[in-house]
Order: C-alpha cells, then structure tokens, then sequence
C-alpha cells in the first residue's frame, strides 16, 4: 500500500520526474565527496562500560558545597527543597510539556495558572504569562510588544549601560530584524541609572528598562522616578527583576512598571550549568498590551455543568494560530521550570520569601563589611547578592590563585565595562556560609594585594 510520506512508496519515479531528475544518485549529487564515507569512530561500547566512562569524568567535578563558588552575575546557588524535586517528577508534569489539547490536560494547565498567579502577586501586575525561555528573552519580547504598541512610530528602547551583558546581546538580535534602536543611560557616582542623562534619552522612545537590583547588584531606590521619567515621555516602563528580592522590596507593579521581566527559575530550580530557564512576563491590565503579549495565558473558568476548568485564554504565538497573526515565535514554554518555581513560592509563602530576601541582604552585607577591609568596593550603595570588587592587580591572577586555593572568584567585568578597570563581580545567597566569606578573606590578603 502506498504511503505519500514515506520517501521509498512506488510514486518515487514521478516525484524525480516533477523535480527533472532521473535517479537518487542526481539528488544527491551536490553533496561533496567523503560526506557519506564512514565516520573513523572508535568501537561502540557496552552501557556499563558508559556507565563506568561516564563516572570517571564526572569525578573531577568539584560542587559549589567542596569548592565555594562566588560566581553570580545571573546565575546563583540558591537550595531548593527536596520536595521540589520530587513533585515535578511526577508523570502528569514531568511528561505533559505543551497542552496542546489543553481540555483533557487540567492538571499542567491549573499548575501553570497557580505559577501565573503566584507572580503575579510578587511582581504587582495583574496579568502574567506561563513563562517564557528565560529573563533575557523576556526583556526582548517585551521591547517588541512595546514597540508594535507605537505602529512603528517610536522604535528606540532604552536600556542602563549596565545591564547584563548576555541579556543585552540577546536583546539586540531579536530587535535588529525590527529595526529597533537600543540606547544606553550610564550610571551615576553611586551605580545606579543616571536619571538625568535619562530624561535625554526617553525623548520618543517606546520603552525605557530598569533593574532590581541592577547589574551591579545595587538596589536601586530610584525606580519610581525612572518610571516617572519614561512616561512622561510617553514610553511604556520595562522592569527587569530577580524574584528571590520582592520580599523586602516593593513591587515594580506598584511603582509604576508597564511590563516586568525577570527570571523564575531562581525559584525551584538547580544551576544546572546555567538552564534551563523561565522567563517571567508580566504585564498591567491594558487590553491593548493583552492583544500583544506573547506566549500563552491560562485562565480558570466553569465548563458546561459549572464546574471549576482551566483553559488557555490567550496563545497568540504561530503555532496556535495564523502566523501573520503570531506575536512571538517563541516555540516552546518552559513549564516544567515554572512549575518547580510556583511549587518552590508557595511552600516558601509571603513570609518565607520575606525571610529569604533578609538571610541574602544580611549575608551580602556581611561580605561587603569582609572583603571591604581587603579590596576597593567601588560603588556605596545597598547589595543584594552581587557585589562589584576592584582590584589592585590584574584579576585573572587573583582568579587563578583563588581556584588554586580551592575557591571560585568572581565574575570579570573588564571586558564589557573596561572602564571599570580590574573589577569583577562576587555573589552571595542564603546559602554562602560566612566561614566561606572568612576563608576568602584570608586568600584575597595573599593573593589580591601582591604587586
């Protein structure tokens, strides 16, 4: 019986025919000789014999508990509880992924409305997405959803000269086919956006971005005003937030974002080498910003015998619908992240996530006060994690020194701000301990101030 998509069913001679070939072998012909000679591989092995290979390369992994790391900059050892863990390996969410027939999936789908909801309440914006890939793609989406909101009539976003820069990549290929331009705002004496220089640059544009904390780690107490400052431009507010801070924080939400951004997966969620990831997108109750949001919305509602059901409000993304249509071509979710994170917010609750934002502020003070006596601190402003430290001596020396000592330094912030000079960027969480703090005190004497 023929079947038209296997590629070897009797109507082969007609389809080489329609394409003015005579054989296979002129199909192929383009390809370059030794292509399809055989691979010089090695003999395949047994699974045990992977098994035991495998083991022996994982051995010389040192974790973050033998070696300590103060390597943040977006990526952070935070504990995530075992039950995290356990209740995402359940079938119905390990295995679900996209409900694409979301009628017979109500258990993903009301995981995935708890999660929207739950961030909802920490950003203070009222409508959220069930995720996108991570915080970096979220900023990007959100530079094109405000930019379409202008018609093309205002296409500049502006961003702080320091933001992330994996992020701010990120943002400039998916704008560059949209032809948007991003513009930077340097930072004042104290690392926080210079508001000033700002009210320049938001002249026509469609989006102005800020950060909590900024790049820097800096808690930046003058969100507001920058809010202040793009709309009285007439530009939507971009926030940029890392969740694990919204206890001991107000809300973007309640002081004027249009749009927040952020990473979930800080919740709920290992390093994992870094992903993978859930962006939060969270947008305020405007009808218009709904029609050009991307991804998917699942809302709650009462099927035919008024029972409590769960469906998908909103998926304006091309594999849903026409792609003219589409307002992102985002083609996957990160769901089984969101729902570790939404598992992880709510055993922790208001009052555990008040409390984890105080542990990480105490301990970051605490190395601040530690390696002050040390190193320069370059910037006097409150940190919540990450903590920028110059240094005397080229820092790819005291990094390596660090290493030999059995310590994981900072993160480099010479090559995207050279003006930093030899400055690089330590982190801390709830789950540095301060005889890590004192160990790397006592290196840094050693290493940090040898000419």
């Amino acid at each position: 019986m023929a079947r038209h998509y296997i590629p070897n069913h009797p109507h082969i001679e007609e389809m080489l025919k329609d394409i003015e070939l005579s054989s296979i072998d002129d199909l192929f012909s383009d390809v370059p000789e030794g292509v399809t000679s055989e691979l010089n591989l090695p003999d395949g092995m047994s699974e045990f014999e992977v098994f035991m290979d495998m083991n022996r390369t994982l051995s010389t992994n040192r974790t973050a508990l033998d070696m300590p790391s103060f390597l943040g900059a977006g990526t952070y050892f935070h504990h995530v509880p075992a039950h995290v863990k356990h209740l995402i390996e359940r079938s119905e969410f390990l295995t679900s992924y996209t409900p694409y027939q979301p009628e017979i999936s109500q258990g993903i789908l009301q995981a995935l409305f708890e999660y929207q909801s739950m961030m909802a309440e920490l950003v203070g914006l009222p409508i959220v997405n069930s995720s996108m890939y991570d915080w970096g793609t979220a900023l990007a989406e959100a530079a094109l959803m405000v930019a379409r909101l202008f018609r093309g009539r205002r296409k500049k976003i502006v961003v702080p000269r320091h933001m992330n820069p994996d992020r701010r990549r990120v943002l400039e290929t998916y704008t560059r086919g949209a032809g948007l331009e991003i513009v930077e705002v340097p930072w004042s004496g104290d690392g926080t956006m210079d508001v000033e220089k700002l009210k320049e640059a938001a002249e026509g544009a469609a989006g102005v971005y800020a950060e909590v904390p900024n790049f820097f780690g800096i808690l930046n107490g003058s969100i507001r005003d920058i809010g202040e400052v793009a709309h009285d431009a007439g530009a939507y507010f971009i926030v940029g937030v890392d969740p694990t801070v919204l206890g001991i924080v107000e809300a973007p939400g309640n002081l004027g974002a249009d749009v927040v951004v952020g990473e979930a997966s800080y919740f709920g969620n290992p390093m994992n080498f870094g992903g993978p990831r859930a962006g939060i997108f969270a947008i305020k109750d405007d009808r218009k910003m709904l029609r050009q949001m991307p991804g998917r919305i699942i809302g709650m509602t009462k099927d035919s015998e008024g029972r409590r059901t769960f469906v998908m409000t909103l998926q304006t993304r091309e594999q849903h619908i026409r792609r003219a249509k589409a307002t992102s071509n985002i083609c996957s979710n990160e769901a089984l992240v969101a729902i570790a994170a939404a598992i992880h917010v709510a055993s922790l609750g208001p009052r555990g996530i008040r409390e984890l934002g105080e542990v990480i502020l105490k301990n970051t003070e605490y190395f601040k006060r530690r390696v002050g006596d040390v190193v320069e601190v370059p910037f006097r402003a409150v940190n919540f994690k990450d903590v920028p430290l110059r240094f005397g001596v080229p820092y790819a020396e005291v990094h390596e020194r660090l290493l030999n000592r059995g310590m994981h330094g900072g993160y480099y912030l010479g090559h995207a701000f050279p003006e930093l000079g030899e400055t690089a960027m330590f982190a801390v969480t709830e789950t540095t301990r301060r005889e890590w703090v004192d160990k790397l005190v006592e290196a840094l004497r050693e290493v940090a101030l040898r000419d």
